[in-house]
């Protein structure tokens, strides 16, 4: 659970939580705390237990040990049915022979709910979504994005206290995505309701994120804010999982108080930020590849020869091959007046020090 916030806000609290299927651990004693009206994002790799994790919040699976607590009030043996959550997943299950105002309402009926009452909460759910002017549309007659926004108003509608969201932006193209990622946004500070999203898309969780989780292994890695992950990773997996890095091996001399002396590979000497739990020995430095500088072959702390350049409309990635063969990455924002080395010539590199973090090997 989060040290810093109160147990009342906390919606979900995810206490050991561990998941067998067989021999093999889908979850190893996974503790989480999910603050309520949090928009909350499951980052990892395919495999890794987020949706695994998200399943046993939904009531899909069961825990195999640990506790599931809901606003205070443990679910874990609660069938999915009887948990104040809704979940929308991948692919939206969208009745084809219903239009929307039918599909949204359906699981309303099924609830007991008036149909006049119905009627009025799924237009007031339709209006948050826009899509009132489709109400008497049939799934075959719209866009994914628009079928995507069917099924999240399907979600919605019961008034759950937590939305469980299974990637469901996958089958979108780049374009929509991006458009739909602002929506949900936008619908999450509207509605007041916690959000909890299921991604391996990095780009997704940074943008739309409060806090993150990095699971991988069936573990969590890190928790915090787009920022912290990206700027402090814990470990090798979270900074080479998150965007790109160069790990530097690097000689660590001391660590305390979160700072670290390490000796770079040409003997230069510096003193970086460290995670909590790096220690002296050997280990790594990352460092992001918009934080290195080219300069001139005699001024770098570093010196190489450009590999590749990748050009990528507002950015130039530029591969530089170290005399020990290892190759750091470089990100250069495109300018009329920046100076790319050509292909084949030497390149200094520099960065500051606040650019470089141990980290936990």
């Amino acid at each position: 659970m989060a040290t810093d916030v109160q147990v009342k806000d906390i919606a979900i609290d995810i206490r050991s939580v561990s998941k067998l299927f067989g021999d093999f651990v889908a979850l190893d004693k996974v503790s989480l705390g999910i603050r309520d009206n949090e928009f909350f994002t499951l980052l990892g790799p395919s495999g890794c237990g987020k949706t695994t994790l998200l399943r046993t919040i939904a009531g899909f699976e069961d825990v195999s040990a640990g506790e599931i607590v809901l606003y205070g009030k443990d679910i874990a043996s609660l069938p999915p049915n009887k948990r104040p959550v809704n979940t929308v997943f991948q692919q939206y299950a969208l009745f084809p022979h219903m239009d929307v105002m039918q599909n949204v309402k359906f699981g309303l009926l099924r609830q007991g709910v008036d149909e006049v009452e119905a009627t009025k909460r799924v237009s007031e759910v339709l209006e948050l979504v826009q899509l009132n002017q489709f109400a008497n549309r049939l799934p075959s007659q719209m866009s994914g994005g628009q079928q995507q926004r069917v099924a999240l108003a399907r979600a919605l509608a019961p008034k759950p206290k937590v939305l469980l969201l299974d990637e469901p932006l996958s089958a979108l193209d780049l374009k929509l995505r991006q458009a739909v990622r602002l929506e949900l946004q936008q619908i999450q500070n509207e509605t007041g309701i916690t959000f909890v999203f299921v991604t391996h898309d990095q780009e997704e969780a940074l943008t739309m994120s409060d806090r993150i989780a990095v699971i991988n292994d069936g573990q969590v890695q890190q928790v915090g804010t787009a920022e912290e992950i990206y700027e402090a990773p814990k470990n090798k997996f979270v900074a080479d999982f998150i965007g790109e890095t160069n790990l530097i091996d690097v000689k660590v001399k001391s660590v305390s108080g979160g700072k670290a002396s390490c000796i770079l590979p040409g003997g230069a000497a510096i003193n970086c930020s460290a995670a909590d739990g790096a220690k002296a020995g050997d280990g790594h430095l990352s460092i992001r590849p918009e934080r290195v500088a080219l300069v001139s072959p005699t001024k770098g702390t570093f010196v190489g020869t450009v590999t590749r350049q990748i050009y990528l409309g507002t950015d130039m990635h530029v591969d530089v091959q170290l005399d020990d063969s290892e190759t750091v990455k470089v990100r250069v924002q495109n300018s009329k007046v920046a100076k790319i080395p050509e292909i084949g010539t030497k390149a200094g590199l520099n960065f500051d020090s606040d650019a470089a973090r141990l980290l936990v090997d």
